[in-house]
């Protein structure tokens, strides 16, 4: 190991020990090891604009955020959490059903789980305390819920997996759905036997004039994912066109259709898009540098070595693969992860047989389930936040709940056509 090399891994450490901006660690981490290592810093800064430029998929990313933005300064979420109630009925626990309901259909609109945790949540939240849920169990089915949110298309993490890969983003997104519903369901199932064993309240029951009601009010919210998914799949928009009509058509709806926004609001909405957008933006062009770093030093030939001589077997593999990935996502930021940790293994996939699209999906829903992991999973701090209820009672009520989202992980990781089932039926 170089000194430069030395000196580039204890900043990068000290970057997450210490809390440093992540951006600034990473920009510091290259720089430092340029300067130590006799290259121009000038290199260093060319392939961190020209990685932003050259993958031009990475322009999707803001559109998804700016319709985030709208679903959530609109009053389109209720919409979608009335037609969800109606769709639950009276139901043991029905609202926590509706919680989960929501989040499966809002997660075809923004592909951020915080976004859902943010948006949806407080509404959730909300209305299961005026049913007397114990707000630790609000808490705990509110983060697990909102971990489908980049599951089930669109989803801006698979958009990064996709940059880094060359995978199919159709197919990324296709291979998402199955998964996400299982979580849907899964949990669903767990919030009916507790319901029960609780005495949790029922659901309102809903008239069928009322369910109707319901849904034509809430139609014009849920055309957003149908015109964003078959725009792509039919081949007339690419996934970036597909979330500027999505975007644009968010926005006619909120406006013109439910009159939710004015002026003000669509400003605050450009400007937040703006800020979340250039966020991301300095985080992936300082994550190029690091990437520079690590093609140079060969770190992931050398980790593809040693791991080939621990297992040539894949699903030992994919089994090492997920416990490291459980691991860090209970420490670090998703986009982190992605940018940095992922292209590291991804030589190894083709060697051992394993399908690009499946394995971005298992990375994927891995990493949505770290951001629920104690003990620094960002979603504990969102809802901990915006309820005031303490972590630690949160953590209780959401254990058996990530059991579940792992067993589903487990089920995806070892049997591929789940994954790979819908995206066989498109050739892209």
């Amino acid at each position: 190991m170089s000194f430069a090399f030395s000196i580039f891994l204890l900043i990068f450490v000290l970057t997450f020990i210490l809390k440093i901006p992540i951006p600034l660690g990473f920009f510091a981490s290259a720089t430092f090891y340029a300067f130590f290592k006799g290259i121009d810093l000038s290199i260093i800064a060319e392939r961190m604009v020209m990685g932003l430029f050259t993958h031009y998929i990475l322009i999707a990313v803001p559109l998804f955020i700016f319709t985030a933005k709208v679903m959530n300064t609109s009053k389109i979420t209720e919409k979608i959490f009335e037609f969800a109630s109606s769709l639950v009925g009276k139901a043991y626990g029905g609202m926590a059903h509706v919680n989960v309901i929501a989040s499966l259909i809002f997660s075809g609109m923004t592909g951020s789980a915080v976004a859902d945790a943010s948006g949806l949540g407080m509404m959730e939240l909300e209305a299961m305390r005026k049913q007397h849920y114990p707000d630790n169990f609000s808490c705990a089915i509110t983060i697990a819920s909102a971990t489908v949110g980049p599951i089930i298309p669109p989803s801006i993490p698979m958009i990064f997996y996709s940059m880094l890969s060359g995978a199919s983003i159709g197919k990324l997104f296709l291979g998402g759905i199955i998964p996400g519903f299982l979580i849907g369901i899964v949990l669903m199932v767990y919030i009916g036997f507790i319901a029960k064993r609780r005495n949790f309240a029922r659901g309102v029951p809903y008239r069928f004039h009322e369910f109707v009601r319901a849904t034509i009010i809430a139609f014009p919210a849920l055309l957003t994912p149908v015109i964003l998914l078959s725009g792509i799949y039919t081949g007339v928009m690419t996934p970036t066109e597909a979330g500027a009509v999505a975007g644009l058509y968010a926005l006619v709806v909120a406006i013109l259709v439910y009159r939710s926004m004015g002026w003000q609001e669509v400003k605050i909405v450009f400007i937040d898009t703006v800020k979340a957008t250039g966020t991301i933006s300095i985080l992936v062009a300082c994550a190029f540098g690091i990437a520079f770093v690590v093609t140079r030093e060969g770190i992931p030939e050398i980790i593809a070595n040693y791991l080939i001589t621990v297992t040539t077997n894949k699903y030992v593999f994919l089994f090492i693969i997920n416990i490291t990935f459980i691991i860090l996502g209970m420490f670090i930021d998703v986009n982190t992860i992605t940018l940095v940790f992922v292209p590291i293994v991804l030589p190894l996939i083709g060697t051992l047989g394993i399908d690009v699209v499946h394995f971005g999906v298992v990375i994927v829903l891995n990493m949505m389930i770290g951001l629920s992991t104690p003990p620094y999973g960002t979603l504990l701090f969102v809802i901990s936040g915006i309820s005031g209820t303490p972590v630690k009672p949160i953590i209780k009520e959401l254990f058996p709940m990530l059991l579940l989202m792992y067993l589903v992980l487990f089920l995806i990781t070892y049997f591929p056509q789940i994954v790979l089932y819908i995206p066989s039926f498109f050739k892209y």
